[in-house]
């Protein structure tokens, strides 16, 4: 095991050169954010967040992990990942074949007491552990848990096509903007029409669907630093609480309390539904 100060998620070695089939690194707390700059391994990795909150981004997709959630990371896929705040962290680096039915696409996974625990303890394992051994049964149940553990839907997917590219870090970079569909349409030179077409066939969910999701990541980055519903509500251009939590309890599952509730005390979550939205943006 390898533990670092967290400036930025760089293994200090080279990962896939380690003839294991996991290699286990955690990472220290730090008190202001960090960033680590787009990159890509042969191994898969897993990044499970203890404390704070980590981005990770690929060509057609924004992930958010929250603390008690992991990100897995399939092998060779270019990523960058981010950090805010004070920061605590494990990562696993997996060979693509050392289980069966590991996850093939990016995902956002639910961590159980369970895997927490295995995670935990294989943080402790040397680099060159014994194969055959204790240590390899056990990061071998750790990868049975992994496996079974539910997938949430904690994914912002990112166009591809230059105009809702555009559309799409125009919205993130002002989230509250109550400016209509069909005048996003026009500023980005398409008709409203094309764009709902476009926009669906790219990332496989309406605008009003995708500008509800960002709302929910960015609500999850901000409950989890200890900002109160009502001021995220109004933060996010809602009326009320009310109207906020309706909307977060459609995405997760449950209204916010609760779910970061159950984050706290790492009880057993549930598979999160997708977002079940109409394409109404008031």
């Amino acid at each position: 095991m390898s533990r670092i100060a967290l400036t930025d998620l760089t293994p200090p070695m080279d990962v896939d050169s380690v003839s294991r089939p996991v290699l286990t690194l955690s990472a220290a707390l730090v008190s202001k954010d960090w960033e680590n700059a787009r990159h890509q391994h042969r191994k898969a990795q897993l990044i499970y967040s203890v404390r704070g909150i980590l981005n990770c981004e690929i060509e057609d997709g924004v992930w958010i992990v929250p603390p008690q959630c992991a990100i897995w990371i399939p092998g060779n896929l270019p990523h960058s990942a981010r950090g805010e705040g004070e920061t605590e962290c494990y990562c696993l680096f997996v060979e693509p074949d050392a289980a069966p039915d590991l996850p093939k696409t990016c995902c956002t996974i639910a961590v159980s007491p369970l895997l927490r625990e295995l995670l935990l303890k294989v943080a402790g394992v040397p680099e060159l552990y014994a194969l055959g051994g204790r240590e390899d049964r056990l990061i071998a149940t750790l990868l049975d848990e992994l496996v079974a553990a539910p997938v949430e839907d904690l994914h912002l997917p990112m166009p591809r096509d230059p105009r809702l590219r555009r559309l799409a870090e125009m919205v993130l970079a002002a989230p509250t903007d109550k400016t209509t569909k069909a005048d996003w349409a026009t500023r980005i030179g398409m008709s409203e029409r094309s764009m709902s077409r476009l926009m669906l066939h790219e990332v496989g969910m309406s605008f009003g669907h995708w500008r509800r999701q960002l709302h929910v990541i960015l609500a999850l980055q901000r409950l989890t630093k200890g900002e109160s519903v009502q001021t995220v509500a109004l933060e996010l251009g809602y009326e009320n609480a009310s109207g906020f939590i309706t909307m977060f309890r459609k995405a997760v599952g449950k209204p916010p309390a609760r779910y970061l509730s159950d984050r706290q005390s790492g009880a057993q979550l549930a598979p999160v539904p997708g977002i079940m939205l109409s394409d109404d943006i008031s």
